[in-house]
């Protein structure tokens, strides 16, 4: 798998069935390794390590209803109330963070209404903040950390 600009963490590989997987610590199963799940992986360790968010409140590929057709989002961040706070699209390294991308979980976050907009390929991330009263989004800095926002 390619190097991301994200930091490392401890991961378990095990092949099954003649496929690489990798240990979900959300899920706690191995997973099918992508190169899409190996940057959700770096990005789930980011948010624990780095900002704090608790895994109990971190949910993998939850499903939506967009025009009458079933998605996913890749990873749902949830505050101390149950609340949906923020979701996160993943794409795999090679794969630029165009408008797109962008409006792909933009789409999504239509139906889910979560304050926080993040998309990540593990080279880069960009996050915003939904202001659902105003309708605007203001691009951010960094991601806010846990015990500062939630």
């Amino acid at each position: 798998m390619e190097l991301l600009n994200l930091p490392s963490f401890d991961h378990k590989l095990k092949k099954i069935n003649d496929k690489l997987c990798i240990w979900d610590i959300i899920r706690k199963k191995y997973i099918v390794l992508t190169p899409e799940e190996w940057v959700r992986q770096h990005f789930i360790h980011l948010l624990i390590n780095e900002y704090l968010y608790p895994k109990s409140l971190i949910k993998i590929e939850s499903g939506l209803n967009y025009n009458e057709r079933q998605k996913r989002t890749d990873i749902q961040v949830f505050d101390r109330n149950g609340e949906l706070f923020m979701i996160i699209e993943c794409k795999a390294a090679y794969i630029p963070l165009s408008q797109a991308v962008f409006y792909q979980a933009a789409t999504y976050n239509q139906v889910l209404k979560a304050k926080y907009l993040t998309i990540t390929n593990g080279m880069t991330y960009q996050c915003c903040r939904t202001n659902w009263e105003t309708m605007t989004i203001d691009f951010m800095e960094d991601l806010p950390k846990f015990d500062n926002e939630i």
